[in-house]
Parts: structure tokens; sequence; C-alpha cells
């Protein structure tokens, strides 16, 4: 496989952006992508330029990075370009700087003609932003590319009540170069803390552990994106205790119950357990299998899935559903109700899996509905 191009910044900003330079910024976005940094002279073929004066979210360099010859431009100045020779490079470096014009063979992308594109990782389909970096616009650049970072398709909480709380807490981190990982190990702490609480009936301290944990369980991951700092290892620890402990914690809220005072008998806790966890294990089978058939998750084919993701029996719509029970002082009602949700939604999850595979069988696309 041949290599990438290389990066070539043109021109000179020192304003930062989640406390990264224009340039420092790129070149991890460059790195993500396996791009090299390089200075101009090193351009002996096709090379990337970029405008310093601009930041851009990280797809567009992929985009450009497919299409030798192509400029992205954003209000008639040019922001991206993939250079085809050095000659190209070092024209569009001098355009970049005021002190030349674009060459005129290559191809101009104008961003306020650009389409919406598909981001299948985060689910959800929107224009990339490209804005020029200056001190004044730091504060809504920051948060268009916080909200760039946002899965479209997640749960109530996630999607409408945790945004504003952790773009504060990620600003905070960033401004003090805290980690996404250290994020992610405090958030461990706090899960593993929580999940005792429930166990000795400790509800109210347990579901206020747990919402520090759930609201920097989403911090984590966009701080990571925002200061283009991801790694495999954070993404292991962070999916990792997202599939592991909502399981544990119901059975610790079960336990709970004895100290608390309401406490389910044992054949009713016995099968409360089960549909809980049958019904969680099986739901991310299903949600498995229609990845492994259908190359995407179950909740973007339709708008009925994407609005069922909202409230299907995850860990924090049930966490509402918990709380609830707390309030009027019947948690036992709240883990039986969690147990029939997760069942109903298990069975949601079946019927849609069944319903594609007839829609395949009569010669039908399967397609998200965001494409």
């Amino acid at each position: 496989m041949s290599a990438k191009p290389p990066i070539l910044p043109a021109g000179q900003n020192a304003t930062r952006l989640w406390g990264l330079t224009s340039e420092q910024r790129l070149a991890r976005i460059g790195a993500a992508q396996g791009h090299m940094l390089s200075g101009g002279a090193r351009a002996t073929t096709a090379a990337i330029v970029a405008n310093l004066a601009f930041v851009f979210d990280p797809a567009w360099l992929r985009t450009i990075s497919a299409k030798p010859g192509a400029v992205l431009m954003r209000d008639g100045v040019p922001v991206l370009a993939h250079c085809r020779d050095q000659r190209e490079a070092a024209a569009m470096a001098l355009a970049i700087e005021g002190k030349a014009p674009i060459p005129a063979d290559l191809e101009r992308i104008r961003f306020e003609e650009a389409d919406a594109q598909t981001n299948n990782e985060l689910r959800k389909k929107e224009k990339p932003f490209v804005e020029r970096l200056v001190p004044e616009a730091v504060p809504a650049l920051e948060r268009a590319s916080y909200f760039g970072a946002y899965k479209g398709v997640t749960d109530l909480l996630t999607k409408y009540l945790w945004p504003e709380w952790a773009l504060v807490a990620t600003r905070w981190c960033a401004a003090r170069g805290i980690t996404p990982n250290q994020v992610t190990s405090v958030g461990i702490a706090l899960c593993l803390a929580a999940t005792v609480a429930f166990w000795f009936g400790y509800y109210w301290a347990g579901m206020a552990m747990g919402l520090v944990f759930m609201v920097l369980d989403t911090v984590d991951g966009k701080l990571a994106r925002c200061t283009i700092t991801s790694s495999k290892l954070g993404d292991f620890l962070d999916h990792g205790v997202d599939l592991v402990h909502p399981p544990f914690w119901w059975y610790a809220w079960g336990v709970g119950l004895h100290a608390y005072g309401r406490p389910l008998s044992p054949a009713s806790f016995a099968i409360v357990m089960a549909t809980i966890l049958a019904g969680y294990v099986v739901q991310r089978l299903i949600e498995g299998a229609f990845i492994a058939q259908f190359k995407m998750h179950i909740h973007v084919w339709e708008r009925f899935d994407s609005w069922f993701r909202l409230i299907t029996a995850r860990r924090n719509p049930n966490m509402v559903i918990l709380f609830a029970s707390v309030v009027i002082f019947r948690p036992d009602w709240g883990l039986i109700a969690v147990a029939a949700w997760t069942g109903l939604s298990c069975l949601v999850h079946l019927v849609r899996l069944v319903q594609a595979w007839m829609v395949r069988a009569k010669g039908g696309e399967i397609r998200s509905w965001l494409a």
C-alpha cells in the first residue's frame, strides 16, 4: 500500500483550540489518518497543503485525501488542497499566503455548496465544520467541534441532558491537560463505588456517583475527539466498561433491596435477574448480528430504530426507571420494571432483525435512513 501524502502547513496561527495551535491540531489529525506533517522542502510528489488560518472537522481531511487535484474552499479562501506534485504544492502555499492565484486546474469544493456527510461511527448525517480560527471565535469553534464529535443516535439522557454538562467538563479538562484516559479512570472508580452503594441499599448515593460516572462516560470520548487524542487503550477501557458494568449494577440493586427493606422473594429475584441478564445479552447479540449481516447498526436502519434507541433498555434509560422508583420509595418495583422493559426491548430488536431478513429475502435493500 502506498504511503499517504504528507501534509504541508501553510501560514501561521498561534490561536489555540482545545489548548492546541492550528498546526498541533493538524499534526494530530494527520497522524490519526496516516499522514505525516512535513516541511514544504520535503514534498517531492503529492502533498496536502493546509491553511493554518482555518480549523476543520477531521472528516474533511479524509475527503480531500481521496480526491487528488481538489481544493476545499471556505468563503473563497483555500483551506485544504490535495496537490499532485511539488510545483502544485508550492503554488498552493503561495496562494494561501495571498501571493499567487490558486492553480486553475484544481477542482474547487466549496464548503457553502457541499452536502451533508454520513458519519457511520457517530451515527449521524451532517456537514462537517470548517471555520477561520481567530481568538474571538474560539468558544463557538470549541462548541462546534464538540457537537461535531457527538453521536446523532443515542439514548435520551446522552442526547438531551448530558451535552451541556459534558461540554463544560470537557473544556475544564482540556484547559488543564487532563487526558481522556484519566477521565475514564475516575469514571471507573465511580462506577465501582456506585455498585457497592447499590449492593448495600444506598440508592441515592449510588445514583449520585452513577450520574457523575455517566457524564464522564461522555466526557472522555468527547475529550479524545476534540483534542485528537483517541487511543486503542482508551477505546478498549471506555467500551469495555460500558459493555460489562450494567448487569452488575442491576444485580447489586437487587441485592440492596434487602438492606433497603423491600426485598424480592428468592423466586421473583431469580426471574427478574434472569430476564434482565438474558435480555441484555440477547439484545447485544441481535445488534451484533445486524451489523455482521447488514454492515450497519440496527439503530440507524429506519427512523423508528433511531427513535427507539432513545429509550431502549440500555443503562441510561434503565436508570431513569430506577430513579423514578426510588422517588416513590419502591426500588423493588423499579427493578421489576427494568426487567419488563428489557424483555420488551429485546423483543422489538428481534422483530426488527426478522423484518430486515424478510426485506432482503424479497430482494429489497437494507439501507440506513441517514445515508
